[in-house]
């Protein structure tokens, strides 16, 4: 199986690997990636190795450098002989691995002039459905059935031992914690940061709960920006994604741009509120959990997909009240939720 690029669509790609081992268990399944997105699919069920492309390591590099690796690549992947490669990615790169790749069956989108590249091509419905839904196209395709869709993330135990040992020196409570994540992959997709702070003043001051930042490679000014002057906001440590991931397990609620802790929090069945700009909730917001979707509406511009934008009117001018009672709705209900369990099990008694 063949995703590259942002952790996210890595997340996003993983039903796949499970329905395909519920159908085929004695498959021998191998994922190939990107370095970013390595700690997601590492130690993965269902997953046999993974391969990585290490891209970001050949920026800049020569004609002659990026060409030795991306020849190294395909000889790797036609010496383990594949019966079948599936291209979830669909770019001119991994359209030529799947064409070079001596598989006999080759399955992909039928996305632009690329579809040369695969002997099984599957009718694109990208602007239409979620994009779950959208990767699980490629197995219905080859008669495969659906009977997992929910996302799943493995953490390491050392990872999970770590993040205990972080929030007990802190004194939070596992459950009690609203995380924050003011990161992002692109600037036009993030609500500044200062409204960020805005909502962690708000939380602790209304809501009464401590408040955990995030941050990933790159973010840390984002994050402190965040922290600055607020008691009981707290950044976690400088940790990879599984250590990120590990302490978002323990928290209430996420609050989020478009990014990958978002699909993290999805995959590990924590409630979220996420903030959508540039890009479509309904083609990539959160999946299988409790959410509110938070948007500027009195734009007519939202879901341009732009990566750069002069004029970022759709989260610059999002105010934190409207992020804070989308949050305390989704508490709310989560509330109700848990209380009608207790009264079920009190009738139960």
């Amino acid at each position: 199986m063949i995703k590259l690029r942002a952790i996210g669509d890595v997340l996003m790609s993983l039903p796949v690997v499970d329905n395909l081992r519920l159908a085929l268990p004695e498959a021998a399944i191998d994922f190939l990636t990107e370095g970013e997105a390595y700690p997601i699919v590492r130690g993965y069920p269902g997953i046999h190795s993974v391969l990585v492309f290490d891209r970001k390591g050949l920026e800049g590099a020569s004609p002659r450098v990026a060409g030795k690796a991306g020849l190294k690549l395909i000889q790797e992947v036609r010496s383990r002989n594949y019966d079948l490669v599936i291209d979830l990615f669909g770019n001119p790169r991994s359209a030529l691995l799947a064409a070079l790749s001596g598989a006999r069956w080759r399955v992909g989108f039928n996305w632009r002039i690329r579809s040369w590249a695969y002997n099984l091509v599957v009718p694109s419905r990208a602007s239409e459905v979620h994009e779950v839904e959208f990767n699980l196209d490629a197995l219905r395709a080859l008669g495969i059935p659906i009977v997992r869709r929910e996302l799943r993330l493995w953490i390491p135990p050392e990872a999970d031992r770590a993040a205990e040992t972080f929030f007990q020196e802190l004194g939070l409570r596992e459950g009690e914690v609203i995380a924050l994540n003011p990161g992002g992959g692109w600037e036009a997709k993030r609500w500044p940061p200062h409204r960020f702070a805005e909502l962690a003043a708000w939380v602790v001051r209304e809501l009464r709960r401590p408040v955990l930042v995030l941050w990933g490679p790159g973010e840390y000014p984002l994050a402190k920006q965040v922290c600055d002057d607020t008691e009981n906001v707290f950044a976690i440590p400088e940790t990879d994604l599984p250590g990120l991931a590990a302490c978002l397990r323990r928290c209430e609620a996420l609050v989020t741009n478009d990014s990958g802790p978002m699909h993290i929090a999805a995959a590990l069945g924590v409630p979220v509120v996420a903030i959508f700009g540039p890009t479509r909730p309904d083609l990539q917001g959160p999946w299988g959990v409790p959410h509110r979707i938070v948007r500027n509406s009195s734009l007519d511009c939202l879901g341009c997909n732009l990566t750069r934008c002069s004029h970022p009117s759709c989260m610059a001018e999002l105010p934190a009240g409207a992020v804070a009672e989308a949050l305390a709705d989704l508490l709310g209900e989560l509330e109700g939720a848990h209380q009608a369990v207790r009264e079920g099990l009190n009738v139960a008694r």
